[in-house]
């Protein structure tokens, strides 16, 4: 029997990748974690197929690639305080991240990977997308670039997670098991460009539902750059689309990507289950 090869597949033209030949069932050796930690910093976002493992193996295998770390404000799996339920169920209206979004930037040290694993798909729909937050960067004109690298950027739960904010008001909505809290109202300061601790390169970080405003700067001024960069960063050309299978595992660098989860799938069942790989603070590009 011969010895499993690990081979990358690109996706897209922006970003994405498949990995083949990686089993998660069991410890990765370590040239097969180097050949997918390499793909992720090379893709920004990998898929795993045909993974069928348990919320052990999930949460060793998280542990590999960097160590979990908790999401506030959603209730976590029974006795798993860092692996939360992404579930839509078929009489639910709305689904989960169903909003261009980097995960958790409200953080002072936001994830640096999310893992996100397939238990059951809907039949058609459901696909998530992701962007490319290099790209985003990169296609600005000079002088916006300049800019914004001298910017930093206020984050917040509060919209979202917030108590009387947009999620409590849709609980009736949804099976998700959000936790409403006062807290997610704090404020945290990222630079609104930040070089990635690992390739070096600078990625936009500003996202629609957690960026609120600009350090500094009136809210008369702020919204509409802010408007402008939410636009542009999530251009079509930026971004790859998963169709979802059963098994299938999605690992995406929060660092240099936004995600966004279709929901188009009514009357259909998605069931999923996430970890977060720890993080550092967001550095400026100078």
């Amino acid at each position: 029997m011969g010895i499993a090869t690990v081979t990358v597949e690109r996706a897209a033209g922006s970003l994405g990748a498949f990995v083949h030949g990686i089993d998660t069932s069991a410890p990765l050796p370590a040239a097969d974690m180097a050949v997918l930690h390499r793909a992720l910093l090379d893709h920004l976002v990998v898929f795993l197929p045909e993974q069928n493992i348990d919320l052990d193996q999930l949460e060793r295998f998280t542990d590999e690639l960097g160590g979990r770390d908790v999401t506030p404000y959603v209730k976590p799996v029974d006795g798993r305080p860092y692996v939360i339920r992404v579930i839509k169920e078929p009489d639910d209206e709305l689904n989960f991240a169903n909003a261009w979004h980097t995960d958790l930037s409200y953080l002072a040290e936001p994830p640096a990977f999310t893992v996100l694993h397939a238990h059951e798909v809907p039949p058609f729909g459901g696909d998530t997308i992701w962007a490319n937050q290099y790209l985003a960067f990169e296609t600005l004109p000079p002088a916006l670039q300049e800019q914004l690298v001298t910017l930093r950027g206020v984050h917040s739960a509060g919209m979202a997670y917030g108590t009387g904010g947009y999620l409590e008001a849709v609980q009736d909505k949804t099976s998700m098991a959000i936790e409403p809290s006062a807290k997610a109202y704090d404020r945290q300061v990222h630079p609104l460009v930040i070089r990635h601790p690992e390739t070096g390169r600078a990625a936009l970080y500003a996202n629609s539902v957690y960026t609120i405003g600009v350090e500094g700067m009136s809210d008369d001024v702020a919204q509409p750059l802010l408007q402008r960069l939410f636009k542009h960063s999530v251009n079509e050309n930026f971004t790859c689309r998963l169709r979802w299978l059963p098994g299938t595992i999605a690992i995406w660098d929060n660092r240099c990507t936004q995600h966004f989860a279709i929901n188009d799938y009514a009357g259909e069942r998605r069931e999923m289950f996430r970890t977060s790989v720890k993080g550092s603070a967001p550095q400026p590009v100078r």
